[in-house]
């Protein structure tokens, strides 16, 4: 398996809600110690950070989601979530886990840069 896998993706209409899960479990280097965040892909956009985690649960999050997402983390459960809230149609999108390269860095900016462990993704889909 995946060192990080998404789960929690679906279906939901506008102004809904919905909460994903990632599993940390398959990273065998330091996964407590590592900065992860959540990216987001929309058909034919780069890929864009969407909110970033510290291990000391210092969090930053993209414009466009801030007020509307929360990040958190678990490390004794080796989980990572995004509660995502007042869902918009361009929300959708295929989300992301991922993880940063170096250890205990402090999470300043939402980018994949820096990013070197990802999962395979859960689609996001807001629509009526």
């Amino acid at each position: 398996q995946l060192p990080l896998v998404e789960s929690g993706g679906g279906l939901v209409q506008p102004g809904g809600s919905l909460t994903l899960s990632c599993s940390t479990s398959g990273v065998s280097s330091g996964p407590g110690q590592r900065a992860i965040g959540w990216f987001r892909q929309a058909p034919g956009q780069e890929r864009e950070g969407v909110a970033c985690i510290s291990t000391s649960s210092t969090t930053v999050y993209a414009d466009s989601v801030r007020g509307r997402f929360t990040i958190s983390r678990d490390n004794a459960k080796n989980k990572m979530y995004l509660q995502m809230y007042n869902l918009k149609p361009e929300d959708t999108a295929v989300y992301y886990c991922g993880m940063d390269s170096s250890w205990f860095r402090t999470a300043t900016r939402v980018s994949p840069v820096g990013y070197d462990t990802w999962g395979q993704g859960t689609q996001v889909t807001v629509s009526s």
